[in-house]
């Protein structure tokens, strides 16, 4: 067996939190970044899979575009 440590390590997580990891939740928007028609995201679709209902270009979500 091994030796067990008293717990008192310094434990810093490298876990990616919500947005640094590329999800942002439900709500928002999907926003075309060429003609800027918006329209709501809907849970569980990637705004990438959709067409712009204006000029047929591929959406983006907003947060992306803001950066």
């Amino acid at each position: 067996m091994g030796i067990l440590g008293t717990g008192k390590g310094l434990g810093k997580g490298s876990g990616k939190g919500r947005n640094n990891g590329g999800a942002f939740g439900i709500g928002g928007f999907c926003v075309c970044a060429k003609c800027g028609e918006k329209i709501p995201h809907q849970q569980g679709v990637k705004c990438t899979t959709l067409k712009c209902p204006k000029c047929g270009k591929t959406m983006i979500r907003e947060e992306l575009l803001n950066k």
